[in-house]
């Protein structure tokens, strides 16, 4: 035994004195037996010849017996175990140590009090320096005070009575001072630093990171810190983890549906960069689009520690949307933590709160809640970064129509996949807009960078406008209508519109087709076939005229397209599309355009005045093989491709060119054929029954 204390830590278990000490009360009176230790045999004999003393009785010499290394050693293990072993046990370790049941139980006991006697020094050596330090204290109290002198007359203090208004502001005080204590000590754990009282607070040295002046009082920020560094410590957790994440379907509930995900791959962006896009709001929801429809800051907590991100905390709100009518949107109320582990290493999670719930059921979130998720950064070479990205919640699927309910239950839906995909594709166009050998095919018809970003900028819009029609987000201030003869799964939406100048009306609707992802986004991304299926070719292939990459992924692009065997004097209308396929699912966007508008914009001019009504077609594998599906008997995932997948098909067109005007039943029926017609033709022309 090395030092007062001899406690096996190895075993990630803590010493508890209280636990000795409760156990050793009952001990008190016990016989005790020599053992190997010296100490004790001395002691255990000056106790035995105080007792002898009044008797004057000559005492029988005890045989000493010293137990074997091995023996020893055993039996320090079993101790660590269990201190207080029983009968039975007794006689099982005398049995392998051959010793006898007394010999065993003597020993336990002599060794409990060897550990109360070690515990007992070591409390008396720390309250000797806790007075040693209190008697110094009032020796300085008192000599301060000596000192002292009056504000008013300038003489000496005279301690006396104090009055009850000076005695309540000392109490007053006094909290006020343990409240900064306590948050000074959150601070220090929460951006990793060194905080204190005797750092001026009002634009000094730590000011920054304390949660005040923030809109909260001190309570509410010292909760969402400590809320944060508790979910950052689960990511962490769920990070480590060896098994899945998942559960499998008989171990969920039927009204309250669990999803845990995860997902690890190569990142083209260092940690610091993507980082710092993720604790910005604006950055954060264009680089996942497809899926945040909108999202913003509610209040800065804490703006993180010398002049970085790390410690910075904010609580953000955002729509989450699944491209389908049949998905509602997922309003959220959540806390965005970030902190830095290491060189290069940082964790960003998120966690849902509601300041104003009242209880924990997901009614108070909103039907959705988001427990601590987030992704794990690592820098590699070449500015690249590994990231490990994990999603937790919980919702309630009751509202969520059955087709998507296994989607959603999965890593695709807006599960780890997800988020992982759509990281990777973004980073990867970002990538390649600044590196001018990955637009070989639009300089050879002498675009210039200028050129390029305006296209990508009209691109960009005519997606988001495309989402906002299909999930009625509040990016632009829809409303439904409710028209007849229109199918149950479809949805009429109508909304003013500026440009173009008039009454626009959104349909989309959803089904599921007997065909894989990628047969199907092939099929709508071939030009020989648009006239299968697109009316806007009029009956024409289309070829395609510009061609912006935008990944390494084939059909990950923006493209110019007009019809076949046309020169530019025949036609007056391109179109303008953007598509990608990843393990995400798919996309095809696409608005009719007009040349002139588009030479202006190829031209590096401003993109924002050009009038686009997009249509499209979203693509999802159809969740058929689920994560619990996938498990094999090992524990891993077995790579299963879905059988079917889950298309959406959006239209968007413009009624009426005033404002003012009324919706007619000529226009809600125009638009549903479309939706309709479009489905019929794409069926006939993959051969797949009605």
């Amino acid at each position: 035994m090395n030092g007062d204390l001899d406690v096996d830590m190895s075993r990630g278990d803590h010493f508890n004195p209280s636990f000795y000490l409760g156990r050793l009360k009952d001990d008190e009176f016990e016989s005790r037996s020599l053992s190997d230790d010296d100490s004790f045999d001395a002691m255990s004999g000056d106790e035995n010849k105080q007792e002898q003393r009044p008797k004057r009785k000559k005492k029988k010499r005890t045989r000493y017996h010293r137990h074997t290394s091995y023996q020893i050693q055993e039996l320090e293990s079993f101790f660590k175990v269990c201190p207080h072993p029983n009968e039975k046990q007794r006689l099982e370790l005398g049995k392998k140590l051959t010793l006898e049941g007394k010999q065993i139980k003597f020993w336990f006991q002599n060794r409990r009090t060897q550990m109360k006697t070690q515990l007992e020094r070591h409390e008396n050596v720390i309250l000797r320096q806790e007075n040693e330090k209190l008697r110094l204290e009032n020796s300085f109290l008192k000599e301060s005070m000596r000192g002292s002198l009056c504000i008013d007359c300038g003489g000496a203090v005279i301690p006396g009575e104090v009055s009850f208004e000076q005695h309540q502001l000392r109490i007053e005080n006094t909290k006020l001072k343990d409240e900064l204590d306590r948050i000074c000590a959150l601070a220090n754990r929460f951006i990793g630093g060194s905080i204190s009282l005797e750092q001026p607070l009002n634009g000094g040295i730590g000011s920054e990171h304390l949660p005040i002046g923030n809109g909260f009082s001190g309570g509410t920020s010292l909760m969402f810190m400590d809320l944060a560094m508790e979910a950052m410590n689960e990511l962490l957790k769920l990070a480590e983890l060896e098994n899945p994440l998942w559960r499998s379907k008989s171990e969920k509930e039927s009204i309250v549906r669990p999803a845990c995900t995860r997902e690890t791959g190569l990142v083209l962006i260092n940690s610091v960069a993507l980082v710092d896009a993720l604790m910005d709001t604006n950055k954060w929801a264009e680089m996942f689009e497809c899926f945040v429809a909108v999202a913003s800051t509610v209040e800065v907590i804490s703006n993180g520690s010398d002049g970085s991100r790390n410690g910075s905390l904010q609580l953000m709100q955002a729509e989450f949307q699944v491209m389908s009518p049949l998905v509602p949107i997922r309003q959220k109320k959540f806390l965005r933590y970030c902190k830095q582990h290491g060189d290069g290493l940082w964790a960003v999670v998120d966690v849902s709160y509601d300041i104003n719930r009242e209880n924990e059921n997901l009614k108070s979130y909103g039907g959705s809640k988001r427990f601590p998720s987030g992704c794990i950064i690592q820098n590699i070479d070449n500015g690249c970064s590994k990231v490990t990205w994990i999603e937790h919640s919980e919702y309630g699927e009751s509202h969520i129509h059955s087709l998507y309910q296994p989607l959603l239950g999965s890593s695709v839906g807006l599960g780890a996949t997800k988020w992982l995909a759509t990281l990777q594709r973004q980073c990867e166009s970002f990538t390649n807009l600044l590196s001018s050998q990955d637009h070989t095919e639009c300089f050879l018809i002498g675009l210039s960078l200028t050129g390029t970003k305006s296209i990508l900028k009209l691109a960009q819009r005519m997606k988001v406008n495309f989402y906002s029609g299909i999930t009625a987000s509040s990016v632009h201030k829809w409303e439904k209508l409710n028209a007849e003869n229109v199918g149950q799964d479809t949805r009429i939406l109508t909304r003013k519109s500026l440009e173009p100048s008039g009454i626009v009306l959104s349909a989309a609707t959803s089904l599921w087709l007997p065909v894989t992802q990628q047969r199907l986004f092939e099929f709508l991304c071939d030009g020989k076939c648009r006239n299968q299926w697109d009316i806007l070719s009029n009956g024409a292939s289309m070829e395609t005229t510009l061609l912006v990459p935008k990944g390494q992924h084939e059909g990950s692009c923006v493209s110019l397209l007009r019809a076949a065997g046309k020169d530019q004097n025949e036609s007056s209308m391109l179109i303008l599309q953007e598509t990608w396929n990843d393990a995400s699912g798919a996309m095809v966007v696409y608005a009719p355009v007009d040349i002139p508008s588009m030479n202006v914009v190829m031209s590096g001019g401003d993109s924002v005045y050009v009038a686009l009504l997009p249509s499209g077609f979203s693509i999802f594998p159809d969740g058929s093989s689920s994560l619990s599906d996938q498990i094999d008997t090992n524990g891993g995932l077995v790579n299963q491709e879905s059988k079917g997948c889950l298309l959406t098909v959006g239209f968007q067109i413009l009624v009426n060119s005033l404002p003012t005007a009324k919706l007619n039943v000529e226009s809600v029926e125009t638009v549903n054929n479309l939706i309709a017609c479009t489905i019929h033709k794409i069926r006939a022309a993959l051969r797949i029954p009605a």
